[in-house]
């Protein structure tokens, strides 16, 4: 079971999202797929994949999380033990979402809110001070405009990792990794699917 956790103001409808969900969908694998929509307050996107999360075997989750997605998916792998892949992961959103203070607005849903000071402080609760390297599955871009892969790759050393030269934040390589992330997540679909 793949639970995909969406990015700071995305939602299911992301690009990554919906190119897996329909990957999956053509191998008969659809029901091996959620994308829960996170809530903007940290906690309640935690309470919610945790929710998700409660409703599947543990040893059969892998988290795939993008941006902020992949630091919930760090809390909630180190929090769990399941597996977790991360694609251009946020490492410390505590710090760098502090910059985007007040109003905000999700890019998909339209809905308006204000990013706070009570924001930051749940994402610094959430932030896994120890990791278990053997859980993950890095991918990043070198080109990533909005966050430094160099951070994501000293912070997940000695974890399996896909360094890309090149792209964006948006991971534009992100279709031929899915071999690798559903090998990873234990799901097996042909090479070219």
């Amino acid at each position: 079971m793949i639970i995909y956790l969406h990015g700071f103001n995305s939602s299911p409808q992301s690009g990554k999202a919906q190119y897996l969900k329909r990957t999956l969908d053509r191998q008969g694998k659809g029901a091996e797929f959620v994308c829960p929509q996170l809530p903007h307050r940290p906690d309640r996107a935690a309470a919610v994949v945790e929710a998700e999360m409660a409703r599947q075997p543990k040893e059969k989750i892998t988290l795939v999380g993008s941006s902020l997605g992949g630091f919930y998916a760090t809390w909630l792998a180190e929090k769990h033990s399941v597996r977790a892949v991360l694609i251009n992961p946020a490492i410390e959103p505590h710090i760098g979402l502090r910059a985007y203070l007040g109003e905000q607005k999700n890019l998909h849903t339209g809905e308006p809110y204000q990013l706070t000071e009570a924001h930051l402080r749940e994402w610094r609760e959430l932030w896994a001070p120890r990791i278990t390297p053997s859980r993950y599955l890095l991918i990043v871009e070198t080109g990533d405009e909005v966050l430094d892969y160099r951070k994501a790759v000293q912070r997940y050393a000695g974890a399996d990792q896909v360094v890309i030269e090149g792209g964006d934040h948006s991971l534009q390589s992100f279709p031929q990794h899915l071999p690798r992330i559903l090998e990873f997540a234990g799901l097996r679909v042909p090479r070219g699917a």
